[in-house]
């Protein structure tokens, strides 16, 4: 269930995508004003969490209800080009595999229709519990089926 309003602090979804937008600030940088790698990784993960909210769940309601965790099994970064201090940037978002117990996803961290890094990213659902791969509760499994897209663009 994709909430109603538009809210700009979780984005939007764009067809099968979800864009996020996000401003570099200092914190991101390292001392040339130049984003530091692994924040790329931290802008992809609020991306994912953003979609995760638009959608209606939250990583918290998702652990209380169903007594699991979605947690990265492999990741792939393409580094590009650099963003800046203060760049204005976005992440789109593509669901492309959608296994039993696995999520995959493809991260595109944009400058306008400037590529700077692609991420392909693999989650896996794991028991709280028991720490092992568990099947992805079939709620989610439901909603993220509408957005995947396995095209390449």
């Amino acid at each position: 269930m994709v909430q109603d309003t538009h809210d700009a602090l979780l984005g939007y979804m764009d067809g099968k995508r979800h864009i996020y937008p996000l401003v570099v600030f200092y914190e991101d940088t390292d001392a040339g004003g130049i984003v530091y790698h692994a924040n790329y990784l931290a802008f992809a993960e609020r991306a994912r969490s953003a979609m995760l909210n638009l959608l209606g769940f939250t990583n918290r309601n998702v652990a209380e209800r169903h007594k699991v965790a979605i947690a990265v099994r492999h990741c792939t970064l393409d580094f590009r080009r650099a963003a800046q201090l203060e760049d204005r940037l976005t992440v789109e978002t593509r669901v492309i595999k959608l296994g039993g117990a696995s999520l995959g996803y493809e991260q595109k961290i944009m400058r306008g229709e400037e590529e700077l890094v692609v991420i392909e990213i693999y989650l896996a659902c794991m028991s709280l519990e028991e720490l092992r791969a568990q099947r992805l509760p079939e709620e989610l499994r439901t909603v993220f089926s509408r957005y995947l897209d396995v095209n390449k663009d």
